[in-house]
């Protein structure tokens, strides 16, 4: 199978505003969305249904229902909402359509780093920038003398400082859940160490000392979490952190917001942001470099798809982010930088930087072997040598039958 590779021209872009109205146009195709359902995509997806007979389906599970929505014909959704990390299976399995005429005719307020080409064709839209960073209870830290924790080893000090000190439920919130939330962590980690995922045949390179070294960073944070962290994805830590019951995390910059909204966070003004910390001294921030955006479905009408792009551009434009101007790090005009983006800001413009998450089948492949394979580790089922080599045995039957690997 082919393997395609996408970039993103300009991690973060700090744009003009201008001023646009509600919705320029009313609607009249039906038109739906599947994305993901962070602060952001609510404040996109409302600023699309304001042109009319739009619905928006907000799933945190959209990674998993995309590929067959978007292969049926007619493809069950229009719109989609990927990231670098998502847009993989769409691409290999052609079920999403070239945007370059449909830019050409509504995308002039797009920025030339929005625009995400494979093989020379502009495949989808970024509207933002995303990664995970140190999130901490600026004023917890403080009362116990602590200073902002800068790697992963001054990390686990602090929370056996904030243990013993019984403030919080639990000094360290994480994303562990089974499947891609417990993936992704290992993902982040292990680059922090040095570590290749894949030597240049596309042969499974984590069995290896930095991959030891990652399995114990990440095993060493279940001193100091809820017990329940194998079920614990983005949104638990976060309602952690809004409930007050956790200090410290490594969290999506697209959460950050939520820390702050009055209506159901206890922790307003209370939650400041870092850079990811590192794994390893003069090594990059523990964590990868991510963007969200639009695709447009390849099986629907040509109708369909000029009225989802055109309703899509009404919820990338000024007027939505002006009003969730903290939902995240936008790429679209009228984007202001507030202090909540001082986290993923210094993560991504750190020296060395942290890598964007590979957009190819291999690492797709790859995600799903650890997610299937890691949590026998953290339960103690299986010791880290032989959890490294499970992973290597699963990715390498997949990549078989994925034509990757011969």
């Amino acid at each position: 199978m082919f393997l395609k590779r996408i970039a993103l021209a300009g991690a973060i872009s700090l744009l003009g505003s201008a001023a646009f109205a509600a919705c320029s146009f009313e609607n009249e195709v039906p038109i739906k969305s599947l994305s993901a359902g962070f602060e952001a995509w609510k404040a996109v997806t409302d600023a699309m249904a304001e042109c009319g007979s739009f619905q928006a389906e907000l799933d945190q599970e959209f990674r998993t229902k995309q590929p067959a929505a978007f292969e049926a014909n007619p493809a069950l959704y229009q719109i989609g909402g990927v990231s670098n990390g998502t847009i993989t299976p769409l691409l290999n399995s052609g079920t999403i359509r070239p945007l370059d005429d449909l830019v050409a005719k509504y995308g002039q307020n797009l920025s030339p780093n929005q625009l995400i080409r494979v093989n020379g064709q502009i495949m989808a839209v970024a509207m933002m920038v995303n990664t995970q960073h140190l999130m901490y209870r600026s004023d917890i830290l403080a009362d116990l003398g602590i200073e902002t924790p800068t790697s992963w080893d001054e990390i686990y000090a602090a929370a056996e400082k904030i243990k013993a000190a019984g403030v919080v439920d639990y000094p360290l919130g994480a994303t562990m859940k089974s499947g891609w939330n417990i993936a992704q962590e290992f993902v982040n980690m292990y680059p922090g160490f040095g570590g290749d995922f894949f030597n240049d045949d596309n042969t499974a390179a984590v069995n290896s000392e930095a991959g030891l070294k990652a399995l114990a960073t990440m095993e060493k944070a279940l001193e100091y979490t809820d017990p329940e962290v194998l079920v614990s994805d983005s949104t638990y830590v976060q309602q952690q952190f809004q409930q007050g019951k956790i200090a410290m995390a490594n969290l999506w910059s697209s959460r950050a917001g939520a820390m702050n909204d009055a209506a159901e966070s206890q922790v307003v003004g209370k939650v400041a942001m870092a850079a990811a910390p590192v794994a390893m001294e003069g090594g990059a921030p523990a964590t990868t470099l991510w963007w969200d955006g639009i695709v447009i479905a390849k099986n629907i009408s040509d109708e369909e798809a000029d009225a989802a792009f055109r309703v899509a551009m009404e919820g990338l434009d000024a007027e939505t982010v002006q009003g969730a101007n903290e939902a995240a790090i936008w790429l679209v005009q009228g984007y202001e930088p507030t202090e909540i983006a001082a986290g993923a800001i210094a993560t991504a413009s750190a020296n060395p930087a942290p890598p964007a998450y590979p957009s190819t089948t291999q690492m797709g492949l790859m995600h799903t072997a650890l997610g299937n394979e890691l949590p026998a580790f953290l339960t103690g089922e299986r010791d880290a040598q032989a959890t490294l080599e499970a992973i290597e045995e699963a990715y390498t039957i997949s990549a078989r039958e994925a034509n990757v690997l011969e």
